[in-house]
């Protein structure tokens, strides 16, 4: 290997993880990146100049951010898209869920309201990095709530950073509740950063019974990081019939699948 290519290769290196570590937090400054990557200010901007100039990251005043933080739709636009199936999903996972469970939810607006109709439940444990689960949550004095620590992504509500996926993985759980950004026709899961769907396969595998909960949009969304298959989840939750187009996988799935659209 040639000095060039030894450099070449150092330098995509030191790129992917700005644009990992820019993902995980939505913006960095040039101050931690140096300090992250232990280089000169001088070689971040460099990089930086770089990954903006091929359209990959957006320059901001003092560092600079990700474009894949725009591309999800507004955390209360979210909230309120499609909330009766939301709503209906909620009910039935929360029919899966007896008093004193271990429980793992994920971020997003649907694992959000399922810890509304989980509030009647008592003596649960939680461990969440969706803050708005948690506060729903903590109104009963029975349930014991833990949060990792870190940065807390607004308005979403919701806690990000590296010690977010030590924390789950540092945890087991009965069950474990997560959304997805949106479903492939082949079956991959997939999210808006390439972080989300790391915690997000932190919490399916550590948990005795993972459950999918998404309303039917999901499956006409795309979103750039892919990781897991609902092959590998234990329960899916859906408002209604996936349709033609993804009968196959509907197949596939079979009793894993349970539908809530005739309680909506």
């Amino acid at each position: 290997m040639t000095l060039d290519s030894k450099l070449k290769s150092k330098t995509e290196i030191r790129r992917e993880l700005i644009i990992e570590m820019t993902q995980a937090k939505g913006n960095v400054s040039v101050e931690m990146l140096t300090e992250f990557l232990g280089v000169s200010a001088q070689t971040v901007r460099r990089d930086i100049n770089q990954l903006c100039g091929d359209n990959l990251l957006r320059r901001r005043h003092g560092g600079v951010e990700s474009f894949e933080r725009q591309l999800n739709d507004p955390y209360q636009q979210r909230a309120v898209t499609n909330s009766e199936a939301k709503h209906a999903i909620a009910r039935a996972v929360a029919d899966l869920i007896p008093d004193g469970s271990t429980v793992f939810i994920s971020i997003g607006s649907t694992p959000a309201i399922v810890a509304e109709a989980l509030s009647k439940k008592t003596e649960l444990t939680v461990m969440t990095n969706n803050l708005n689960a948690a506060m729903t949550l903590s109104n009963e004095p029975s349930n014991r709530i833990i949060i990792p620590g870190g940065e807390v992504r607004m308005p979403d509500r919701d806690i990000l950073g590296d010690g977010v996926l030590e924390f789950f993985n540092s945890y087991r759980a009965e069950f474990g509740i997560f959304g997805v950004a949106g479903v492939s026709e082949d079956g991959g899961m997939l999210d808006f950063h390439a972080s989300e769907v790391r915690v997000r396969e932190a919490i399916r595998t550590h948990c005795k019974t993972s459950v999918l909960v998404m309303d039917s949009t999901k499956l006409t969304r795309t979103a750039p990081a892919v990781g897991g298959s609902i092959f590998d989840v234990d329960q899916i939750i859906m408002d209604q019939h996936p349709g033609d187009d993804f009968s196959a996988l509907s197949e596939r799935v079979g009793d894993r699948l349970k539908l809530v659209g005739g309680e909506i």
